[in-house]
């Protein structure tokens, strides 16, 4: 996903999102602890994606400050 993409999204869907790729993230180190991971670039690619959106969530000036 591109950072462009992202900082065109809202908090809460940012939070959303993180919620997604966290429950993928989980899914495909099952697959891979199994042996039935079909590319392991996925596992890097979605934590990479988690990194983004957790700095953008970090860079939004918080609501009750």
């Amino acid at each position: 996903m591109k950072i462009k993409e992202l900082k065109e999204m809202s908090a809460d869907e940012l939070k959303h999102r993180e919620a997604e790729l966290v429950d993928q993230l989980f899914k495909l180190r099952f697959q891979k602890s199994l042996g039935q991971l079909e590319s392991p670039m996925k596992i890097k690619n979605i934590r990479r994606d988690i990194a983004r959106i957790k700095t953008l969530l970090n860079q939004t000036p918080k609501a009750t400050e």
